[in-house]
């Protein structure tokens, strides 16, 4: 169905965060049975030790094709991502892949099963049509989460002269930065193929290269949505990388980090943390982390402090100084 978007009543932030937080339940709830499964499987019940009218809800309304917030913000991709057959598939051998035994590195279900990881080149060889989905809806996830950032964290970029958005595709979080804050120079690192189809204009600055390499200096460096996709070392590394980039802390140098804190939230936050947290598990090397999680790879690539700045929806923005 196509947006008539001067017809509709426009949810508050408040409204939007809580239907995407929402929306990722019930994409994710399939893991429920997944994880029980696994339990089961293992064995670990069997220890002994102690109205007559109908409109769009926030949560539909993020399902509408053409509803612009801060440019597209449906996110009916990332519904058909998360439930399609390479993840269910991978989610339904999750136990089978706890009684494996690996030889080095321990790769993802998703890995184990499919070869590859989904943004692996590969990927785009073994199904174009996924291939495409998955950087749709990795571009629909960065159109809403960054507007809403910047609506939530009015001081966050303020005093910064530049900042590398690290991982930033096409330069979409990135844009939307200099739209509000003009003053700021951005950069964008992310990987050659990534960055050979960014549009050229001229706005920011695109770099090709390796975020575990080096990273173009700034006085800030951004990670949205990047480091639950790592292991605590590749995180370390990361960060140290970053580090690296930015100037000491009394001359503004600070590293942004958007992603889930897990936490005492309760109900269904609560509910939705714990499925992201069991997606990573079956997709990735990574996980979600709790605020010691995080601290402690903070402090191991030689940062000084950190601060939870927000919550914003189910992720919180953190400011991690050197």
């Amino acid at each position: 169905m196509a947006a008539q978007t001067e017809k509709m009543a426009v949810p508050t932030d408040a409204e939007l965060l809580k239907a995407q937080a929402d929306l990722w339940r019930h994409t994710l709830c399939y893991l429920t049975p997944m994880a029980l499964r696994c339990l089961a499987t293992a064995g670990v019940f069997d220890t002994t030790d102690a109205g007559t009218t109908y409109r769009l809800n926030p949560i539909s309304y993020l399902l509408v094709d053409g509803v612009h917030i801060d440019g597209d913000a449906c996110q009916t991709a990332i519904v058909r991502v998360a439930s399609s057959r390479y993840y269910v598939e991978a989610a339904f051998g999750l136990a089978d892949w706890f009684r494996k035994d690996f030889d080095g590195p321990v790769p993802s279900p998703f890995e184990d099963l499919h070869g590859a990881t989904i943004f692996d080149d590969s990927m785009a060889l073994l199904d174009p049509e996924m291939d495409k989905l998955v950087h749709e809806a990795k571009a629909s996830h960065n159109h809403m989460g960054i507007g809403l950032v910047l609506r939530q964290c009015h001081d966050l970029f303020q005093g910064l002269e530049s900042l590398t958005d690290l991982c930033g595709g096409d330069g979409t979080t990135a844009r939307a930065i200099v739209r509000a804050y003009p003053h700021i120079k951005c950069t964008v690192l992310d990987l050659p193929k990534v960055i050979d189809k960014a549009p050229a204009e001229g706005v920011v600055k695109h770099v090709a290269g390796d975020i575990f390499h080096v990273v173009p200096p700034a006085q800030a460096v951004l990670l949205k949505s990047v480091l639950h996709l790592w292991s605590d070392e590749d995180c370390i590394k990361i960060l140290a990388q970053c580090k690296k980039a930015i100037p000491p802390r009394g001359a503004g140098g600070k590293v942004i980090v958007i992603d889930i804190v897990l936490s005492s939230a309760s109900g269904l936050m609560l509910e939705t943390h714990h499925l992201v947290d069991m997606l990573k598990l079956v997709m990735t090397r990574g996980r979600q982390r709790d605020e010691k999680d995080w601290s402690d790879i903070f402090m191991k690539a030689g940062f000084s402090e950190y601060k939870i700045f927000k919550k914003v929806g189910a992720r919180a923005v953190i400011e991690v100084y050197p």
